[in-house]
């Protein structure tokens, strides 16, 4: 039987819950979020983002040229990100260049450079845990109060969660063909990233 994106989500729900649901998204829909929390999410999240954006270029040379386009869609997205990011920073008075990586951002960028020549079917599973696991996150709390509704629109539109569907497709044709080796690691990528979403989620509450 040939594991799917879907199934891997039927298979964990709990883990996935905890991925995606949390007192820090909570919170901004609340708007009771503390400064402190938001900003050291901020600064976390774009220091994750900027080996994220190496993680993607790694997996667009792994992949079969039929998923290129997807792939360099995000790749292009990601630019825009950044450069959002930095805005974003200079409208809250903070310095990415002074910041360093906390334990928990770290561990997850690790992470990421660690799937580096792994095979593309457990790469493209990691790529879409990761891209729908923001699109969830951001989406599921519903209607968010200023400024937090600029971010959570940013990865709970319309347009993002088409685009993870698309890594969902690539993901499931490339477990298709994979052996059921690959596909049990690809539960265990699956978990990994459900788990390093929650502690990150977690990283910047602990701020407060």
């Amino acid at each position: 039987m040939t594991l799917t994106c879907e199934e891997l989500l039927q298979k964990h729900p709990q883990a996935w819950k905890e991925a995606t649901v949390h007192s820090f998204l909570e919170q901004c829909k609340l708007g009771t979020i503390k400064e402190e929390q938001f900003n050291t999410w901020l600064v976390q999240d774009y220091l994750f983002v900027v080996e994220f954006t190496r993680m993607v270029a790694r997996v667009l040379t792994a992949a079969p040229v039929r998923d290129f386009d997807v792939i360099l869609g995000g790749l292009s997205a990601l630019k825009d990100e950044l450069n959002w990011f930095r805005e974003k920073a200079a409208e809250r008075n903070l310095d990415f260049l002074d910041a360093h990586r906390q334990e928990t951002c770290m561990e997850y960028c690790t992470y990421l450079y660690s799937l580096n020549g792994m095979p593309y079917a457990l790469q493209a599973t990691a790529l879409w845990a990761i891209e729908y696991a923001y699109n969830q996150g951001w989406q599921l709390p519903g209607e968010m109060p200023a400024p937090y509704q600029e971010f959570a629109q940013r990865w709970g539109n319309p347009g993002f969660t088409e685009y993870v569907k698309l890594l969902a497709k690539q993901a499931d044709m490339a477990l298709e063909m994979s052996s059921e080796n690959i596909q049990h690691q690809a539960e265990q990528v699956f978990l990994n990233v459900a788990r390093l979403e929650k502690d990150f989620w977690q990283m910047a509450f602990n701020a407060g």
